[in-house]
């Protein structure tokens, strides 16, 4: 359909279902963030090599109904502008920021294709299931860039295709049955899937999905009258058209070949002579399960600087511990002193086993020290790149490379 007709369908849809639902309490979004040295890890994320700091400026960019407010309480000291073309979504992210006086949040009823109109570029851009549903994603992708500070750093989460298969078998069926995207329409659909037959592709997601318990969930899911899809390959490319640099994943263990069963299969040595991309491309087929793909991006003018274990830099590094990680010291396997697992990590087999002198190494980890002032504490520097390189790549630390 014609880009400007999509785009009013788009609007309705989510004038009649905003998603995510709206929320009263931030609660406990703010004591989970209240941790300094999460927001500091959080940081370094995106930004290994610059010193750590919180007065910066973020667009949230299609914010829903809460996700704006939810970075202005992140970032007290930071500068938040968010946009979304639902004036539901605008008035409920209004309705927060006066709830809980974000005097460092301006919201505006915008299309990110026309977010030039503000005439004010970011450091950090956030734009998380929002491209994939736009009539023209390079489009929005590219003014997206266009605000984006030499230096800056972006968030964007798109939809992957294989994980969705049931999905959009589904939105094919509504679309041929006629099932219309409105209160009974939705009821029906519901009632409907009851009746699913077992080992349907989208019996596990509603089964396992807790997002999909809510009827808002469903209705974006299911009766979406724009949504596309991007495999591997196909986001390498988008982001290539829009003039941007791959970071790294926002979660990079599920899509590494050296991480859990992917190293452990009689393919993994001609994995690990692929290309990067080639790589993940694998690694997504393989797994093929992923719904969607989350991804650090910078202006490929300036592409941020990578963490590296080449040479002896990494000895200058920070090692900064993920919060979410866990230590689990029961039915260890043979030789393990403990195993850390990333509890925001969906696949169960990525978990990290390590002996007692890396768990000693692990527990002096203070976000202060460099890994090199740890190895001389330890005497362990034959085992420490391998041990700090399997910590950074199963996603348990991030680094302060700024030293």
């Amino acid at each position: 359909m014609p880009s400007s007709t999509a785009a009013a369908e788009v609007q309705n849809f989510y004038e009649r279902y905003p998603y995510p639902p709206p929320i009263d309490s931030l609660e406990d979004y703010r004591r989970h963030w209240q941790d300094r040295q999460r927001r500091r890890a959080d940081y370094h994320l995106f930004w290994p090599a610059n010193s750590f700091r919180e007065s910066y400026s973020i667009l949230v960019a299609g914010c829903g109904t809460s996700q704006a407010a939810k970075h202005a309480m992140r970032w007290s000291d930071a500068s938040v502008t968010g946009i979304d073309f639902s004036a539901t979504s605008v008035r409920c992210t209004e309705e927060l920021k006066g709830k809980y006086h974000l005097n460092n949040l301006q919201v505006r009823q915008l299309a990110i294709e026309r977010i030039g109109e503000l005439e004010v570029s970011f450091d950090q851009i956030v734009c998380t299931g929002v491209l994939h549903h736009l009539p023209d994603p390079d489009a929005g992708l590219k003014a997206l860039r266009d605000v984006l500070k030499p230096g800056g750093a972006m968030h964007l989460m798109v939809y992957a295709p294989y994980g969705r298969t049931g999905i959009y078998m589904l939105q094919e069926f509504c679309r041929r049955v006629g099932v219309q995207a409105d209160d009974a329409g939705l009821r029906d659909l519901i009632a409907a899937l009851t009746a699913l037959p077992r080992g349907h592709p989208l019996e596990t997601l509603l089964r396992e999905a807790a997002d999909f318990r809510q009827e808002a969930a469903l209705a974006d899911a299911l009766l979406h009258p724009q949504d596309r899809a991007y495999s591997v390959p196909q986001l390498f490319d988008f982001l290539a058209r829009g003039r941007l640099a791959f970071g790294r994943w926002l979660m990079q263990a599920p899509y590494l070949p050296h991480c859990g069963v992917l190293a452990k299969i009689p393919q993994a040595d001609r994995m690990a002579q692929l290309s990067m991309a080639e790589q993940y491309a694998a690694v997504e087929l393989f797994r093929g399960t992923m719904i969607r793909h989350s991804v650090v991006a910078y202006r490929d003018d300036s592409p941020a600087a990578r963490v590296s274990f080449d040479g002896d830099v990494w000895l200058d590094y920070v090692p900064i511990r993920v919060p979410d990680t866990i230590c689990v010291q029961e039915r260890l396997p043979p030789g393990a002193a403990t195993v850390l697992i990333n509890r925001t990590h969906t696949y169960t087999d990525i978990y990290l086993p390590i002996d007692a002198q890396e768990k000693n190494m692990f527990d002096a980890i203070d976000g202060e020290r460099t890994i090199g002032e740890i190895v001389v504490e330890q005497g362990q520097h034959g085992k420490a790149r391998a041990i700090f390189e399997r910590l950074w790549r199963y996603d348990q630390v991030v680094f302060d490379t700024s030293r």
